[in-house]
């Protein structure tokens, strides 16, 4: 799959590729053009042979073949170098714009977190042993990060886990199943405004303000208890935020935590704004009015929930360890899990677009110097080009741009 992956990538184009590749059609026409005009003009001045002269050495100097290679040969190293670099282009356009992006998004959990969640806390209303049976059995069927550490605290307290009917996922809420003929919901706080539900309970309540997530379950309409659960900020989180702000890029953080949650991460790491509560069509929509403000916008996520966030921004990044739907829907992978590839990606997209502009102005400016010399623009000054030398120059004008693009080369990361 990488390997189908990097291929994609070298086959997909750029819009500075097209560009060139209109470029190096029209200078075909041209030179041919030009060629021509050489002729008629010299034969004019009664100058046949070296009005023949001067007209194949225009067709030989002029070299569309350097503007032709000047993009494939740079995508071709850079797409090399960023999967050596463990990132993964789907769109080599997205990896284009990364260059311009000045709003960088972040999901939290399994993003700027580890996403390895444990219950630190259970707070039961009633039956304790209610509590864990029912929503152990709701979690059971998800594939949510935090419903499998619920299944592993039951587990290791040996409760005995019931089957669930009817389940389904409430997205960017929780889950819903029937347990035993009762109707049970398990969620953070979007599914019990959804409920209609208010908890005031001290307990929860400190717990929020320490920055833990807090999952309340509820059996027909009535809160049996919360579990408390912590997940770990990555340690390459700061450095990512902070190499970010260095560039100049704005940082914001998503997530259907609370807002007390959200603030406490966000201080940590120094992030300039978050969205607590936040639906997964939400996370678009928050997308959408950042790109409206005028924000060059990427994502970054790894769940399910982020998948419209990820269609939805300029740039969608997937953090490798990911859901197949959050992978699907990004134009770059980082397939090592480590947010700091977000300035990685950010800074090779500058070089290797520099490094394409460089390789146009070359192509471009050598046939427009070449070809009116060897037309004979300034014969009268003693200057004349042979068509060997024409034949010479244009060979060194495309080894040039090769030598150039594999400068690139120092940017590869070496081997374990």
């Amino acid at each position: 799959q990488v390997i189908d992956l990097v291929e994609k990538a070298q086959e997909s184009r750029s819009r500075t590729q097209d560009l060139a590749n209109r470029a190096a059609a029209m200078l075909f026409y041209i030179a041919l053009s030009v060629g021509v005009v050489t002729y008629l003009v010299w034969f004019t001045l009664g100058q046949s042979d070296f009005a023949l002269e001067r007209s194949v050495t225009v067709l030989v100097i002029a070299c569309p073949h350097a503007l032709g290679l000047a993009i494939p040969l740079v995508v071709a190293l850079s797409t090399s170098i960023t999967a050596r670099s463990g990132i993964l282009i789907r769109d080599r356009r997205a990896f284009e714009t990364a260059r311009d992006i000045d709003a960088m998004v972040f999901d939290k959990t399994g993003t700027l977190t580890e996403g390895r969640f444990g219950v630190t806390d259970t707070i039961a209303f009633s039956s304790e042993e209610d509590l864990l049976r029912l929503t152990a059995a709701v979690e059971s069927n998800s594939e949510h990060i935090i419903a499998r550490a619920i299944l592993d605290e039951v587990s290791e307290r040996g409760v005995e886990i019931p089957d669930v009917e009817d389940f389904k996922v409430i997205p960017g809420k929780g889950a819903f199943g029937i347990v035993e003929g009762r109707e049970v919901h398990v969620g953070g706080p979007n599914l019990l405004k959804e409920l209609d539900i208010q908890i005031d309970d001290e307990r929860t309540k400190k717990l929020q303000s320490e920055g833990k997530t807090v999952v309340f379950t509820i059996a027909d309409g009535e809160p049996m208890g919360a579990f408390a659960l912590s997940d770990r900020v990555r340690k390459e989180s700061a450095e990512t935020i902070e190499k970010l702000r260095s560039l100049g890029i704005r940082t914001y953080m998503l997530t259907g935590d609370s807002k007390e949650v959200a603030e406490a991460v966000s201080k940590e790491l120094g992030i300039d704004d978050y969205f607590a509560q936040v639906l997964p069509h939400e996370k678009a929509e928050y997308i959408e009015s950042l790109r409206e403000e005028g924000y060059h916008v990427a994502m970054v996520g790894d769940g399910i929930n982020d998948a419209p966030a990820l269609v939805t921004a300029d740039v969608g990044v997937a953090i490798g360890a990911g859901t197949d739907v959050a992978i699907e829907s990004a134009d770059i992978i980082l397939v090592k899990n480590d947010p700091r590839d977000v300035s990685k990606l950010i800074d090779l997209s500058k070089k290797t677009y520099s490094k394409m502009v460089q390789n146009l102005w070359w192509a471009g400016g050598y046939n427009i110097v070449a070809i009116p010399l060897a037309a004979g623009i300034l014969f009268n000054q003693g200057v004349v080009i042979s068509p060997a030398v024409g034949a010479i120059l244009m060979s060194l004008s495309t080894v040039i741009v090769a030598i150039n693009s594999q400068t690139l080369r120092k940017y590869m990361p070496d081997e374990d």
